[in-house]
């Protein structure tokens, strides 16, 4: 199974973008419209970008900052050999400046990730009110969805089902942060290259491993040589696999913090979340170059 969710930040066709420096006279309605304005209305040429500004965040950073479209994200389900499709994902905008992402790979049944996929968002706004700092509000999250998680858990199938969580937040159309436990992988397409964002959580690595082994548990590797806690699962961290948790596989994320885009560049950036089946014995550059690639020309964000 296989879930993706791309995310094109700003794309320019090939074509430089240049922006005319503003008098201080030029109002941001300069026309007296009321309109909202766009790229166009700071002097944007050789490709129209019919984008409204957010203006908080352009004056913030001293810079026109497009309010990114929900209409630019593209999305891609694949069953694959399975019976059934435990992979979830899932986007909003929770306010008018903060963008939400989300892939959630369930596995043990799709008990795990559905909940991810109902509750998520609602822990997120929730953190929101109490922190402003997006790392800590995604760490808030992912703890209180699985500590929640645990008390819906009515039947044994709710104990033995888990699920990756990789979610990325996008604030202000600049700030992204990602938090992720589990192997789904987040990966930054900036000028053709893949940049990954996120760590993968499995027993082959030594920090993972040694907190595993000092809660009591075990590795073992199987015919194929991939490592599974207590024989059980191929990963360290997880939302849910309460029979696990007395192991060492914990909730917290890993988080990190970049600048998405670099305006007035012809830099094109686009975010992918993918779960780990998708990418197989594939280096990252060919996965995002690929889906890049298809995404795009098949008109998903002309």
């Amino acid at each position: 199974m296989s879930s993706t969710v791309l995310l094109n930040l700003l794309r320019c066709g090939g074509c430089r973008v240049g922006v005319r420096q503003a008098s201080s006279s030029v109002r941001f309605d300069s026309d007296g419209s009321g309109r909202p304005v766009t790229w166009d209305s700071f002097g944007i040429w050789d490709n129209r970008i019919e984008e409204p500004i957010l203006l908080p965040s352009s004056i913030r950073y001293g810079k026109p900052i497009p309010q990114v479209s929900l209409s630019r994200v593209g999305s891609a389900s694949v069953l694959g050999l399975r019976n059934q499709n435990e992979d979830r994902l899932r986007f909003a905008r929770i306010h008018d400046n903060l963008l939400y992402f989300a892939v959630f790979d369930g596995h043990g049944g799709p008990h795990a990730a559905d909940y991810c996929y109902t509750f998520m968002e609602k822990f997120i706004r929730g953190a929101l009110e109490e922190e402003d700092d997006l790392e800590k509000v995604l760490k808030k999250a992912f703890l209180d969805a699985d500590k929640c998680s645990s008390v819906s858990s009515s039947s044994a199938s709710f104990l033995t089902a888990g699920t990756t969580a990789t979610v990325a937040m996008l604030r202000d159309g600049i700030e992204l942060v990602v938090g992720s436990v589990g192997d789904s992988r987040a990966m930054l397409c900036r000028k053709g290259r893949a940049n990954k964002l996120t760590k993968d959580h499995t027993p082959d690595r030594k920090d993972e491993r040694h907190r595993i082994q000092r809660f009591g548990g075990f590795v073992t590797w199987n015919s194929v040589g991939q490592a599974n806690v207590n024989g059980r699962l191929a990963m360290t961290r997880s939302i849910g696999d309460f029979h696990l948790k007395s192991s060492g596989v914990i909730a917290e994320p890993d988080t990190q913090r970049l600048t998405a885009l670099q305006y007035g560049s012809e830099d094109n950036s686009t975010i992918i979340i993918v779960p780990l089946g998708a990418w197989g014995k594939h280096q990252s550059s060919t996965i995002v170059y690929s889906m890049s690639r298809n995404f795009v020309s098949s008109g998903r964000w002309a």
